[in-house]
C-alpha cells in the first residue's frame, strides 16, 4: 500500500467525520448563538440556560438524521472492507 493510498484513506476518513458531525455541530453553534444573544439582550446571565436548549436541539437533529448518518457510515465501512484484499496483496 503506497503513501498516496494511505493519504487518500485518511483524507476520506476526515471528510466522513466532518460530514457526519457537521449538522450536529452547526446546530449546537446556532442554538448557542441564539441563546447568548437572548441572554445579552435580557441581561439574564444564567450559565445553565444554554444547556437544555442545546441538548434538545442536538437530540432532535440526531433523531431526524440518524438513519442517514448510519447509512452513510455503513457505505463508508463497506468501502473500507472492500479495500482489504488490495491492502494485503
Amino acid at each position: 500500500m503506497s503513501i498516496g493510498q494511505i493519504s487518500g484513506l485518511v483524507s476520506g476518513a476526515i471528510t466522513q467525520i466532518l460530514i457526519l458531525a457537521g449538522p450536529i455541530l452547526i446546530t449546537a453553534l446556532v442554538v448557542g448563538l441564539v441563546i447568548s444573544i437572548l441572554q445579552a439582550t435580557t441581561s439574564i446571565q444564567e450559565q445553565t440556560l444554554t444547556f437544555v436548549p442545546k441538548i434538545a436541539a442536538i437530540m432532535l437533529v440526531l433523531a431526524l438524521l440518524a438513519g442517514w448518518m448510519f447509512a452513510t457510515l455503513g457505505e463508508y465501512t463497506k468501502g473500507l472492507f472492500a479495500l482489504i484484499p488490495e491492502m494485503t496483496g
